[in-house]
C-alpha cells in the first residue's frame, strides 16, 4: 500500500480541539492515556492468545516502554501488544470515539465478560497526544500478521492523516509524539519516571525506560541502552488481604496521603454484585490544614480496573468524610470521554453508598469497642473530625441515626466523650428532654446562667461550642424517642422534675411581681420582647432567652460574622424575683438605669455584644459614684 491521505470523519477537527485544549486540565495526562492505551493493547493479546497462542510469537513477555530522543524531540510509548492492521488504524484512528476495545468487548460473551475486566477503555486517550505534539506518527503491526503487513499512521491532529505500509518485524505499536518546542519538559527522564509514578504505578505489567548515569566527563546525565522498571506492577488493593502485611499497608498511606503518622484505622474490601468494586479506605490520624477549606477538593483516589483516574473523585464520598483518603478501584464505572469526569449513574450512588457504610462502620468499631485502645483512637479521631463529622446530620439523611450515635459533646457531668446513649442512660427518672446549650466555649458554656436551676436539680446539659453545632441542632430533633431541648428557648420546662409546690410558688411569685415586670417592660421598650419571671435562675438576677422556633442569639451572631443576614428579633428578659438586686427594683430611684444594666450584663453573660456599651458604663459609674 502506498501512501495515502485520509479525510477525518466531519465532526473530527471539532473534537480534536476540544480534546486538545479543554478536556484535560492538565497537559500531563496524555502520558497517562497513551500507557494506558498500550497497556490495553497487551491485555487484548493475552485475551486472544488463550485460544491463539501462536500470536505471541517469539515475545511472550508483555511490556510498555517510554523513551525519547532529546535532538529529535520525539517521545514514544511502545507496546508489543496486539497490534493494529491498515484496516483497524482507519477504523479507529480516523475516527473520533471508535473504540476498538469497545468491538472487542462486544465479541465476548458469558464469563468471558467477566475474565476480561482487565481491558480498559479507549475513547478518546490517543489523541491526547496532540496536547503536547503537533504531529503524530503511529507504527503498529497486527499479530499474527506478517512483517510486510504492518502500517504507519501520522497526522498534525488538523484533517487529514496519512496511511502507508511498512516493514515491521515486531509486533505492537510505537506511538511517536513530535513535540512542540515548548514541551521540552517530557524530554526528561525524571519527569516521565514522575508522571507514570503518579498515573501508572500500578498497572499489572511492567513499564521500562531506559536508565540514567552520571557522566564525569561531560558533567551531566547521559541515557544508557539499559532498561529498567519504572512502575510498581502490581496494584496492592488489588491483592488478597491475607497477602498485605499492616507495615504494607501503612507505607501505601503515608505514599498517596502525604502524611508521616500511620493511618488511625483502614479497611480493604472486595465488593461483588450489580456494581463490583475493591475499596481500600484509610482514616487519617491528623487533620490536615485546609480540612476547612471550602475550595479544597477532597474525595478518594479513583482508578477503573487498575488504571488511575483522579485524585480527588468528590462523587464517591460524601463532603462530611473529605478526610477520608485511599483508592477505589471500579471494573465498570461509566466515565466521560476524558475519563476525569465521573457520569451520575446509579452505579456511582451504589459505591458512595458502599463506601460511606464502611467508613461509618469503621468508626462505630472503635467508637463501640470494649478496648481502652480502641475507645481513645475514636477520642483522638473526634477531637480531629468531629465538627466535620456533625456536618453528615443534615447532609446524609439515611446515615442520620447511625451518625447521631458517633456524636460526642461535653456537658455539665463531663467535659468531653458524652454521647446522646450516655446522656439518655443518666436521664433523671421522670425527665423527658435532652437538654442541649450553644455558645462560643466550653467556659462560656459551663458558666451560663440558664443552666442554674439544672444544676441544682443534678440534670445533666449537653454544652454545644462548635460552631457547626447549631446546623446540627436544626436537622437533630430527637435521640431514641427524646427530643433535643435548647435551655435557652421558650420558658423552663422541668416537667416531673419540678414538683407541684414549686410550681405553685412561681405561679403566685409571679402575680406578686406584676407591677415590677409592667415597669421593666417600659423601661426596656425596643429592647426586649417581654419580661417574665422564671424558675431557671438561682444564683443570678438575669438572662436573655428567645422564644421556642425562634433562631438564637448565638446563630444569629455566627451568621453576623460570616457576613449574612440575620434577623434582629428581640430577646426575652427572664428576672429571678429571689435575687437582692431584683428585690430592690421597685423602690429604686435608679430604676430605669437597673432595668438597663439588668438587661447588659444578661446579654454579656449570654455571649452578646452591647449596642451601646459607653451608656453601659455610663450608667454603672452612676450607680458607683455615691458609694465613691
Amino acid at each position: 500500500m502506498s501512501k495515502q491521505t485520509h479525510a477525518f470523519q466531519a465532526e473530527v477537527k471539532q473534537i480534536l480541539h476540544l480534546v486538545t485544549h479543554s478536556l484535560y486540565s492538565n497537559k500531563e495526562i496524555f502520558l497517562r492515556e497513551l500507557v494506558s492505551n498500550a497497556s490495553d493493547a497487551c491485555d487484548k493479546l493475552r485475551y486472544e492468545a488463550l485460544d491463539h497462542p501462536e500470536l505471541y510469537e517469539d515475545a511472550p513477555n508483555l511490556e510498555v516502554r517510554v523513551f525519547f530522543d532529546a535532538e529529535a524531540k520525539t517521545l514514544t510509548i511502545r507496546d508489543n501488544g496486539i497490534g493494529m492492521s491498515a484496516e483497524e488504524a482507519a477504523a479507529h484512528l480516523g475516527t473520533i470515539a471508535k473504540s476498538g476495545t469497545r468491538d472487542f468487548m462486544a465479541k465476548l460473551s458469558g464469563d468471558q465478560k467477566k475474565d476480561a475486566n482487565l481491558i480498559g477503555q479507549f475513547g478518546v486517550g490517543f489523541y491526547s497526544g496532540f496536547i503536547v505534539a503537533d504531529r503524530i506518527t503511529v507504527e503498529s503491526r497486527r499479530a499474527g500478521l506478517p512483517a510486510d503487513q504492518a502500517m504507519r499512521w501520522s497526522s498534525e491532529g488538523t484533517g487529514e492523516y496519512e496511511l502507508e505500509a511498512i516493514a515491521r518485524a515486531e509486533r505492537g505499536t510505537d506511538v511517536i509524539l513530535h513535540l512542540r518546542d515548548e514541551e521540552a519538559e517530557f524530554l526528561s527522564t525524571w519527569r516521565l519516571k514522575a508522571i507514570i509514578s503518579k498515573y501508572s504505578d500500578h498497572i499489572s505489567l511492567p513499564i521500562l525506560m531506559k536508565q540514567e548515569t552520571w557522566d564525569a566527563e561531560a558533567a551531566k546525565q547521559v541515557v544508557t541502552d539499559e532498561w529498567e522498571t519504572v512502575n510498581k506492577a502490581a496494584a496492592l488493593w488489588a491483592r488478597s488481604k491475607s497477602e498485605v502485611t499492616d507495615a504494607e499497608y501503612q507505607d501505601f498511606y503515608k505514599q498517596i496521603s502525604y502524611d508521616s503518622e500511620p493511618p488511625l484505622a483502614y479497611t480493604h474490601n472486595r465488593v461483588e454484585g450489580r456494581s463490583e468494586y475493591t475499596q481500600l479506605l484509610y482514616i487519617p490520624k491528623k487533620a490536615p490544614m485546609d480540612l476547612w477549606n471550602r475550595d479544597k477538593r477532597g474525595g478518594v483516589k479513583l482508578y477503573v480496573k487498575r488504571v488511575f483516574i483522579m485524585d480527588d473523585a468528590e462523587a464517591l464520598m460524601p463532603a462530611y468524610l473529605r478526610f477520608v483518603k485511599g483508592v477505589i478501584d471500579s471494573a465498570d464505572l461509566p466515565l466521560n470521554v476524558s475519563r476525569e469526569l465521573l457520569q451520575e449513574s446509579r452505579d456511582v450512588k451504589a459505591i458512595r453508598e458502599g463506601s460511606t457504610k464502611r467508613v461509618l462502620g469503621m468508626l462505630e468499631s472503635l467508637a463501640d469497642s470494649d478496648s481502652a485502645e480502641d475507645k481513645a483512637k475514636y477520642a483522638d479521631f473526634w477531637k480531629e473530625f468531629g465538627a466535620v463529622l456533625k456536618e453528615g446530620v443534615g447532609e446524609d439523611f439515611a446515615n442520620r441515626e447511625r451518625l447521631s450515635k458517633l456524636l460526642r459533646f461535653a456537658s455539665t457531668h463531663a467535659d468531653e466523650g458524652v454521647s446522646l446513649a450516655d446522656y439518655v442512660a443518666r436521664m433523671k427518672e421522670g425527665q423527658e428532654a435532652i437538654y442541649v446549650i450553644t455558645a462560643d466555649s466550653l467556659a462560656a458554656a459551663k458558666n451560663s446562667p440558664q443552666l442554674e436551676i439544672f444544676r441544682k436539680k443534678g440534670i445533666e446539659v449537653l454544652l454545644l461550642t462548635d460552631r457547626v453545632d447549631e446546623w446540627l441542632l436544626s436537622h437533630l430533633h430527637e435521640f431514641e424517642g427524646r427530643m433535643l431541648q435548647s435551655v435557652a428557648k421558650g420558658a423552663v420546662d422541668l416537667g416531673q422534675l419540678q414538683d407541684e409546690e414549686e410550681k405553685k410558688k412561681a405561679e403566685e411569685v409571679a402575680e406578686t411581681f406584676k407591677p415590677v415586670l409592667e415597669r421593666l417592660k417600659e423601661a426596656l421598650k425596643g429592647r426586649a420582647k417581654d419580661v417574665r419571671v422564671t424558675t431557671r435562675l438561682v444564683d443570678s438576677p438575669a438572662c436573655v432567652v428567645v422564644e421556642e422556633g425562634d433562631m438564637s442569639a448565638h446563630l444569629a451572631r455566627l451568621l453576623k460574622q460570616a457576613g449574612q443576614a440575620a434577623p434582629d428579633a428581640q430577646p426575652i428578659l427572664e428576672v429571678n424575683p429571689e435575687h437582692a438586686l431584683v428585690k430592690r427594683l421597685a423602690d429604686d430611684p435608679r430604676f430605669d438605669d437597673l432595668a438597663q444594666i439588668l438587661f447588659d450584663q444578661a446579654l454579656l453573660a449570654e455571649g452578646g455584644q452591647l449596642d451601646d456599651p459607653a451608656g453601659y458604663v455610663q450608667r454603672v459609674t452612676r450607680l458607683l459614684a455615691p458609694a465613691a
